[in-house]
């Protein structure tokens, strides 16, 4: 929209309460996720800078690896449901680590290949925040070291559409980046889906 010149700025809110389908008995889940909030503004920028490429993918096969059961139109929440805990998030955790290892490696270099640049060109890597153990293991993939990986999982945990804006915002308010600073945001989520952006930091 911007790019078209339909709309000068466009604001893109990420919001996840996490808390309301978490089910506190299940150790495997509920020590991972954190509720969060955070928005951008997306608008014009100088020739070179901004969002330089965006890859994204879905692969319906993996649906029931993290899911929430009931609550929709195939099986709304009735007393049966609720006795059976389906209101709660659902998680393959070893099948999901699997799969979020590789493909936000994938999704980074295929973002990547998309603005004409190599991992020699990442100035920093800002994923989503799912778990310790999945950025680290991504970032060897990638041949990263941990000071150009933008982490804050350690205090809010897993705040899903929240986890890469708030990222963003707190190693900018920290004046981290400069402008030239390549960064790459890559994301992974239920469906199962997954994205990446290469972005060109310039003046803010």
């Amino acid at each position: 929209f911007v790019q078209s010149g339909t709309y000068d700025h466009v604001l893109i809110v990420g919001v996840d309460i996490l808390s309301r389908i978490t089910n506190w008995q299940d150790r495997n889940t509920c020590v991972l996720f954190g509720d969060g909030a955070a928005a951008v503004v997306l608008g014009p920028c100088g020739q070179g800078q901004g969002i330089l490429s965006t890859y994204l993918g879905a692969d319906g096969s993996g649906g029931d690896y993290l899911y929430l059961p009931a609550g929709g139109s195939r099986l709304p929440l009735d007393q049966e449901a609720l006795e059976q805990g389906l209101q709660y998030t659902h998680m393959n955790g070893p099948e999901v680590f699997k799969f979020a290892v590789r493909i936000m490696g994938e999704a980074a270099l295929a973002a990547l290949k998309g603005a004409d640049l190599s991992l020699q060109d990442v100035t920093y890597l800002i994923r989503h925040q799912a778990n310790q153990r999945i950025i680290d293991a991504a970032a060897k993939r990638l041949r990263l070291p941990p000071e150009r990986v933008v982490v804050n999982l350690d205090r809010y945990g897993n705040m899903s559409s929240a986890s890469i804006p708030v990222a963003l915002a707190e190693a900018a308010d920290a004046g981290r980046f400069q402008p030239g600073d390549v960064l790459v945001l890559v994301g992974f989520g239920a469906g199962l889906t997954w994205g990446a952006a290469v972005v060109k930091w310039g003046q803010v």
